[in-house]
Formats: C-alpha cells, structure tokens, sequence
C-alpha cells in the first residue's frame, strides 16, 4: 500500500497575488456552475482502480492531458465514491476512453442502471490489466494505465496527477462525449 497524503499539496494564492478586488466578488452558486458546464462537451472515460482484489470504477468526464514528455495526465474524482480510497491505497488508476457503443458501460459506472453497484458494474464489458493492476476495459477508443504521482486536494474532489506507464488504443470507432446532460457519438 502506498500512502499517497504525504503527496497532498493545496496552495492557495498569496494576497499579493490576487487583483485588487476579486477576491471579495461573490461566486456562482453551484446550480450555475453545473448548469453552465453542461454545455462543454466532454470525452467520457470509466476511471478504475484495484487494490488486491477489490476493483471499483466510475464513469468522468473530468480527464486532462497534462504533458506528453513526460507522458502525464490528471484525472478529477470526487473524494466520497468507493474508486477514490481504491486509488489512494493502490497509488495507481485506468482511464478507459470510451468508444460510441460503449455508453452501456458509461451508464452502469454512472450509476444509472439501478441495482447494479460495486463489483457487479465489471459484469458490464470485458476486463483485463495491462501494467499496474488497475481494470482496462477491452475495446475503448484508448486507455492508460497510470501511476499515481501527486494528489492534489480540491474541495470535494481529489486531483490525481498521474505518468502513463502504457496505452492501448483502437483507430476506428465513434467517440462518446457528455454533453447538456446526455450521451453523444460523434464520428471521427
């Protein structure tokens, strides 16, 4: 087990920093703010993780490219759901970028097809590994098979700096992206 809090960094901005004024201006409620962020479409990936034998995953759209040299990229999970602790403990994680036919999946790690929690969301799909353990789900559009470097901590989420030990990729296929609160293909 790799404890990954000795990793934790928060800043905040020093005062000077800081515009005159702005940080006195109100925010968006959070209803604003979702609603707003509804119209950026987004690729949808199942996030994963392992840790023995215990596997969990959720369906994000919060997946950033950071740098190609070194391979890295950050992934966004909230800090409640089973997957985040399984990341934390494993200090590794799979982002699996779903192709078009895949939304039956996006829909089960979502938790959107009632009674289907937990372990029982890996019955959807077919399973393997590549490197460090974590679920690659077979027939995505990509997936990358992480090392977790950093944990950032924000607000309700967990900002996972990752490398990428491997990818896997396909070159045909539709891509599945979220946008104004449904599924979406979009052709390449």
């Amino acid at each position: 087990m790799t404890d990954l809090t000795r990793n934790v960094v928060h800043q905040t901005p020093a005062q000077d920093m800081v515009a005159p004024g702005l940080a006195d201006l109100p925010l968006v409620t959070p209803v604003g703010q979702r609603n707003g962020m509804r119209h950026l479409a987004a690729g949808v990936s199942i996030i994963t993780a392992a840790d023995g034998s215990q596997r969990a995953g959720l369906t994000a759209t919060a997946v950033c490219s950071v740098t190609t040299d070194p391979p890295r990229l950050v992934v966004f999970v909230n800090k409640n759901v089973f997957a985040n602790a399984l990341i934390q403990a494993s200090a590794a994680l799979a982002v699996n970028v779903l192709a078009g036919e895949q939304e039956d999946v996006a829909r089960v790690f979502a938790g959107m097809v009632e009674g289907v929690q937990g372990e029982d969301r890996f019955g959807t799909g077919t399973w393997t590994t590549l490197v460090s353990g974590a679920p690659i789900l077979e027939n995505t559009l990509s997936s990358f098979d992480c090392r977790v470097i950093r944990m950032f901590d924000e607000s309700t989420h967990h900002a996972f700096l990752c490398e990428v030990l491997a990818v896997r990729e396909r070159s045909d296929g539709e891509a599945l992206v979220y946008l104004n609160g449904g599924f979406r293909r979009i052709p390449q």
